[in-house]
């Protein structure tokens, strides 16, 4: 069997289905580890709540938030992957198919008029970012619902050179405090350093994403985003905002070398859920869920 352009539609639908769906698992862990350790009785009855929302969701096939989101998708490119199929239109197909066949609502909009897409689709809709992975005989795809808790509330910032790590660290606690309960806390906050305009905030928006149990490699950024974690977290925000230990469940952090006049910081956040989902398709046509 090799890959068809259908099988490649489906295998979108259901990838952005299951993003909707079910939380990942290192998400399902951080709560469950939360709960073990909040002291407030409210926001231990918050996170009972969110642990079983998704338990309910996972079972019963439902939709884990009604706001099911614009899609993005980070794709990464196996080298040795016979790339002969129109891939981007069969990412917009795949998500006109789920749209429509599960119900959900029709989020993007236009700019300027914001008269909405009924199928989540439009110009330069799904957003779909690219990278490749030299020998791999794959593509590897990562399904990201983007609903108003994980994105409204994100910022940039370009700060001169000489800036300090504490600035960097107040601009960041600043961002999460201006968002306050709105992005569905506890979240999961991606902070981009460097690069360039454009550039940081993709890294912010890869941070956001990178699973909670694994922390940057490098000991000096690790440290950093655990400082900054309990940072937020002394806050006293809380689940949803109504106070509590547990206002974030990680900060990470991806960098990049930048230029000597200026350092860019973009802040993204991910709501509660951490709704995200990775597959693999083969070559061959088979497919893999991560």
């Amino acid at each position: 069997m090799s890959i068809t352009y259908r099988k490649l539609v489906e295998f979108i639908s259901e990838l952005y289905d299951i993003s909707n769906r079910t939380i990942p698992k290192d998400v399902k862990e951080s709560l469950k580890s939360a709960l073990s350790r909040e002291r407030n009785p409210l926001a231990k009855k918050i996170l009972e709540m969110m642990l079983k929302s998704a338990e309910v969701a996972e079972k019963e096939r439902l939709i884990i938030c009604q706001d099911t989101g614009i899609p993005q998708f980070f794709v990464k490119v196996g080298t040795k992957f016979p790339y002969d199929i129109d891939l981007e239109s069969a990412i917009k197909e795949g998500i006109e198919k789920i749209t429509k066949e599960a119900y959900y609502r029709g989020i993007a909009a236009h700019p300027l008029t914001h008269v909405r897409s009924s199928t989540n689709t439009g110009e330069r809709m799904p957003i779909i970012t690219y990278e490749f992975l030299h020998d791999a005989k794959y593509l590897e795809i990562t399904a990201v619902p983007k609903g108003s808790g994980s994105e409204r509330w994100s910022a940039l910032k370009m700060f001169d050179p000489y800036d300090v790590i504490k600035d960097i660290k107040k601009f960041v606690l600043d961002s999460f405090i201006n968002a306050g309960s709105r992005p569905c806390p506890p979240v999961i906050i991606g902070v981009g350093i460097g690069g360039t305009f454009d550039y940081v905030a993709k890294l912010a928006k890869e941070a956001a994403i990178r699973p909670l149990n694994k922390r940057n490699p490098d000991p000096n950024v690790a440290k950093l985003e655990m400082e900054l974690l309990d940072a937020i977290n002394e806050t006293g925000i809380g689940p949803m905002g109504l106070g509590g230990d547990t206002s974030a469940l990680g900060v990470n952090i991806e960098t990049a070398y930048t230029s000597a006049v200026w350092n860019p910081v973009a802040v993204n956040f991910q709501c509660w859920p951490g709704r995200r989902a990775t597959g693999r398709i083969y070559s061959d046509g088979y497919v893999e869920y991560l």
